[in-house]
């Protein structure tokens, strides 16, 4: 494990090095064609889809994602179909997160993978890990909702306005709070 680079060592899990140029170069390359995703017009959704394919790993089909819209590097998202995301969305995608079928997200939500070491000799050193997230099928999230990562929100759950997951969140199961907690069932 010793012989990776730093983009095998973000892939598996393990401490790397963001500053590694070739992250950098990634993340660069990714970051512009968000910005230019986010100066599109409203009525080019054509150019728009073609965007979302070129930045994602996997984009399902009937993707809307309303500027503005930043990613880390893009690769590591995979959404299904009929996905909606408002404003300000938000993915930092050092590890996989992956989105199901029919996935709704109000304004300025998170989803973020990286974290960085307690030791302060290590955090200081730049160096950070990541950790995947998993949303499920028919999952619902209220404005500014922070995801962060390690967490599988399961099937048909509703994630409640200004939470933060830091948990992960069972199916059929409105949650909310900070940090965000099951609250009551969903009956199907």
């Amino acid at each position: 494990m010793t012989n990776m680079n730093e983009k095998q060592k973000m892939i598996n899990g393990l401490m790397y090095n963001p500053e590694d140029i070739t992250l950098k170069n990634e993340r660069k390359y990714v970051k512009n064609l968000c910005l230019e995703y986010n100066s599109l017009t409203y009525e080019d959704a054509h150019k728009k889809n073609e965007y979302l394919n070129k930045i994602l790993g996997r984009c399902g089909n009937n993707i809307t994602i309303e500027p503005n819209f930043f990613c880390d590097y893009g690769y590591n998202i995979k959404i299904g179909d009929n996905f909606y995301s408002n404003h300000n969305l938000v993915i930092l995608d050092p590890a996989p997160i992956t989105f199901g079928n029919n996935v709704f997200i109000g304004p300025n939500c998170g989803f973020y993978s990286p974290s960085h070491p307690i030791n302060p000799v290590e955090r200081n050193s730049y160096l950070e890990y990541a950790k995947p997230i998993k949303i499920g099928n028919n999952v619902w999230f209220g404005g500014n909702v922070t995801v962060l990562g390690g967490v599988t929100i399961g099937d048909n759950a509703v994630i409640g306005a200004g939470s933060v997951v830091t948990k992960d969140i069972p199916a059929n199961t409105i949650a909310f709070g900070n940090p965000c907690k099951p609250r009551k069932s969903i009956s199907l």
